[in-house]
């Protein structure tokens, strides 16, 4: 068996068929997208970007920002941006990244900040096919290729704890877990992926896009999510699979029912969902739903994405765990740096491909964040006898109550089996003589009443008296961060319980 390639240009060498597409738009195949990363790349060269160069992309979700980040992510360092940032967010970021140039739309205060920091920009214009676009006005110039250590991509931590840490990912770092991903989910070129993932964050340009472009898939880019178009999507595009975070799927779930035509015919390989714990109700929901398995994933930034996966049938998936390695080593460590045995709780390490060198000047971080080699995630989990890894929580969201350690993710999964509840959140809000409480958001299901005392007297047959919520909330709605995940930390602040 060949090598896989290790550079992003290098995955569409080769490839033949459908390559990028969106609802309502011709596909561009393999042969025009390198195509459009070739002229994209000397235009590059022609601004004087070459491999190293932070290239700030801020463009609306779609085949259009996919493109750039190939193109982009061929030639120099992809840094792309959240398009709903404020100016002053832009400018933090580029000025933080030291961004050379700025590829944007026409209406962004992204523009501003880049002027303001005297970053170049230069806006894109696109052709009839979805992702056929060149740079506007630019000249084109001999371009250099990234090599396999050279930079491709670099994306910030969400810094909701301290200050954001910059994480640079190699060319290889990227392709190892987009065939990571293809080896996981058998890709072939008779897949189709629906994207729905912003395409600024990890889960969407890594387990989406590089993932089926790596196995000579294609890949629709939809213009963000959207629960009432969706169907119709699905009804259009005809994918083989998509992948989200579970607060997608929910809303997903809540308007199944009324578009049951869509849902019946769907032609689903499977389901992937990553980047948060799927409840095991909405797993099933779901597989009940579309009639195909639903794979749930492990992923985050430092390790280009996927570090774990649940195998496709006839494989064992454990609803619950995420699944044994799918990539990179895997291990339980002691906070002495101790590999730790089956079943024995630690947190979760790992080490690969995949897995970045190292945050860009930050040597504090790099210490605090390697041992002997491994990347320490921040999560806790265990791994069962089979290497089936089970998160219990981020170290840093654990509820310290007057000594009792609680870890949320337990309280959730209590809560989400009440057949009122649609989705919960436990965080920790201060306690004057504790230090921490238990707090709980819920959010309940269409036409479904409860009361915060119900709630947590079905609370209390299951988990011990400290770990009942002393407060309940009952939103319409759970602030959600700009991926769409639920956020512990910093939730009390939000919901004014600081």
């Amino acid at each position: 068996m060949s090598e896989s390639p290790s550079t992003i240009r290098a995955l569409l060498d080769g490839r033949t068929g459908p390559a990028l597409g969106q609802p309502g738009r011709p596909d561009l195949d393999f042969a025009a997208l390198a195509g459009v990363v070739d002229k994209v790349g000397r235009q590059l060269a022609g601004l004087g970007i070459a491999p190293g160069d932070d290239v700030a992309i801020v463009l609306p979700n779609g085949p259009e920002m996919a493109a750039a980040f190939l193109a982009v992510g061929s030639h120099a360092v992809a840094a792309p941006l959240n398009p709903s940032y404020t100016r002053d967010e832009f400018a933090f970021y580029m000025e933080d990244l030291g961004a050379k140039l700025l590829i944007a739309g026409a209406d962004t205060p992204a523009r501003a900040a880049a002027e303001s920091l005297g970053i170049r920009v230069v806006g894109i214009e696109a052709g009839e096919a979805a992702g056929d676009i060149s740079l506007k006005d630019a000249p084109e110039g001999e371009a250099r290729r990234n090599g396999p250590d050279d930079v491709a991509l670099v994306l910030h931590t969400s810094g909701t704890t301290s200050r954001p840490k910059i994480v640079p990912l190699t060319s290889r770092n990227v392709t190892a877990s987009a065939a990571n991903i293809a080896a996981t989910l058998t890709l072939g070129p008779d897949d189709r992926c629906l994207n729905i993932m912003p395409l600024f964050h990890i889960h969407g340009l890594i387990a989406a896009v590089l993932s089926s472009l790596s196995a000579g898939a294609s890949i629709s880019c939809t213009p963000g999510f959207d629960a009432l178009k969706f169907f119709g999507w699905l009804s259009e595009v005809k994918p083989t699979w998509y992948t989200a975070v579970p607060t997608m799927h929910q809303a997903i779930l809540s308007r199944a029912k009324r578009n049951a035509k869509a849902v019946k015919a769907a032609n689903l390989r499977f389901v992937r969902s990553s980047s948060a714990s799927l409840p095991i109700p909405v797993l099933t929901a779901l597989e009940e739903t579309f009639s195909c398995p639903v794979i749930e994933a492990y992923g985050m930034t430092e390790a280009s994405h996927q570090m774990a996966s649940n195998p496709l049938p006839p494989a064992a998936r454990k609803p619950g765990s995420v699944g044994p390695a799918a990539g990179p080593e895997v291990a339980i460590m002691s906070e002495d740096g101790v590999l730790l045995g089956a079943g024995e709780v630690g947190e979760i390490v790992i080490r690969g491909p995949n897995v970045t060198l190292g945050y860009r000047s930050n040597p504090k971080a790099n210490a605090e964040n390697f041992t002997n080699g491994w990347f320490r995630t921040g999560d806790q989990g265990d791994m069962d006898p089979d290497g089936y890894v089970t998160i219990r929580g981020r170290l840093k969201e654990i509820i310290n109550r007057g000594g009792e350690k609680i870890s949320p993710r337990e309280v959730d999964d209590v809560l989400i089996e009440h057949p009122a509840v649609a989705q919960v959140v436990t965080f920790a809000v201060p306690h004057d003589k504790l230090g921490e409480d238990v707090a709980a958001a819920v959010v309940l299901a269409d036409g479904q009443s409860l009361d915060a005392k119900e709630l947590r007297e079905f609370a209390a047959k299951s988990l011990a008296p400290f770990k009942v919520p002393r407060t309940v909330l009952i939103l319409d709605e759970i602030p959600k961060g700009a991926t769409g995940k639920l956020q512990r930390i910093g939730l009390a602040e939000k919901l004014g319980l600081a």
